[in-house]
């Protein structure tokens, strides 16, 4: 019997260690809770004792982003955390560290929207901003920075994705201080791209937790991003195409959200809700399909230093249970822990302080676009929107299986991956 070359066996030696292991789901789950309390808990803790801006790092690649890094950490720490948040109490110890989050991002989000708090103006990003007047004449006058339409986006979709959190528990007066808050976006307008989104998520927290929306704010984000479709699943960031990951880190979770809204409303747009369900389940499927069998993904385009935000729409279709009948909820679920893992663990990732550091795998500076800055890349949690699941549910009792990718270097015979048909 012939044996295989003493460098073949090598090489495959090395690539079997490369696979990440299949491990415990249960363990996985826990695993999945620490990163996302380990990422936030250093920037809920400084806004919660009053020292935001001494905590935060003041680092060489992000002294431009200064302005905007208060708010960026907390708003989109929260809508990250808020479908884990939003899970009924229970005396677990993931519960009880669960119901020590929830009143830790609450009272931060009640401090920075509270007029009379010393850092609220800082969370606004305060400034000389040009704006427009109710008729439409330009004027130069004090208020939030344009920056802030983007993260009063993510304050909004914390509310929808965890009103039990960041709505119901609040009092009279803190409901009125954060409604306040949103309506201070109305003057400043959006760049004609993924940012169009941002009021519409705005307005859509308005008019489901007050009844009273602007609609010439609430809609043009949809049907722009409508008419912006490409194909297979994937909408343009604006007209131009870019191969990036900005349909995950915020046009198709912000769409779906809008038209959910729209449709509870009763609103025309309401109508395409199931047609964007569809097209989202594809990208989920081409996200699932992009995972290697090592555990990595293509690192491609503009906010690479999201990190695991990249795979939002396919951690939120598994949150929703709306994976296409050929993802398997056990292999997506262990895809994106694999990919976690290799981020995550990854030397530098995080500062000595425990503050997370730029890059994909670990420090890398080199990598950020100018708008990236430390709060910002708190959007990296998005990507585990489904520990939203609780931990009896059939997505964290599964067994491990393998992803698509791994099923295909296998050797095993899978059917062919189509498009979907509009």
């Amino acid at each position: 019997m012939r044996t295989l070359p003493r460098f073949l066996l090598l090489w495959l030696a090395i690539g079997l260690a490369a696979l990440p292991a299949q491990t415990d789901p249960t363990a996985d789950r826990a695993y999945l809770v620490g990163i996302l309390t380990k990422t936030a808990d250093p920037l809920l803790q400084a806004i919660v004792a009053g020292e935001i801006t001494q905590r935060i790092p003041r680092r060489e690649w992000d002294q431009g982003r200064r302005l905007a890094t208060y708010a960026e950490g907390l708003c989109r720490s929260i809508a990250a955390l808020a479908p884990w948040l939003a899970l009924p109490p229970d005396d677990t110890p993931e519960g009880q560290l669960r119901a020590r989050y929830a009143d830790l991002a609450r009272r931060a989000l009640v401090i920075a929207t509270d007029p009379a708090d010393k850092d609220h103006r800082t969370f606004l990003m305060w400034s000389r901003q040009k704006t427009k007047s109710p008729d439409g004449a330009e004027t130069t006058a004090e208020g939030p920075n344009r920056q802030f339409l983007v993260e009063a986006a993510y304050i909004a979709q914390a509310m929808l994705r965890a009103p039990g959190v960041f709505w119901e528990p609040l009092t009279p007066g803190q409901r009125a201080n954060l409604v306040a808050t949103l309506k201070l976006t109305r003057p400043l307008e959006p760049v004609d791209n993924n940012w169009t989104l941002f009021p519409t998520m705005v307005e859509a927290a308005l008019w489901k937790f007050t009844g009273e929306m602007d609609l010439s704010r609430f809609t043009p984000g949809i049907t722009k991003h409508l008419a912006w479709y490409v194909g297979d699943g994937v909408y343009g960031d604006g007209k131009p195409f870019h191969w990036d990951y900005y349909n995950s880190y915020s046009i198709q979770p912000m769409l779906l959200d809008g038209l959910r809204i729209a449709r509870e409303m009763n609103h025309p747009l309401g109508r395409e809700y199931d047609r964007a369900l569809r097209r989202a389940a594809r990208y989920a499927e081409v996200l699932e399909r992009l995972v290697s069998p090592e555990g990595t993904f293509p690192i491609i385009g503009r906010s690479s230093t999201y990190r695991m935000a990249a795979f939002q729409v396919l951690s939120q279709m598994l949150l929703w249970e709306k994976l296409n009948a050929d993802v398997t909820p056990a292999a997506a679920r262990d895809a994106i822990t694999a990919v976690t893992r290799r981020m995550m663990d990854a030397p530098g990732t995080f500062d000595a302080q425990g503050w997370i550091d730029v890059g994909a795998v670990g420090r890398q500076p080199a990598m950020r676009d100018p708008y990236n800055g430390t709060g910002g890349l708190m959007i990296a949690l998005s990507g585990l929107l489904h520990l939203g699941l609780p931990a009896d549910h059939p997505v964290w009792t599964a067994a491990p299986a393998p992803w698509t990718q791994r099923r295909i270097w296998a050797g095993e015979d899978l059917a062919r991956d189509t498009a979907l048909p509009e």
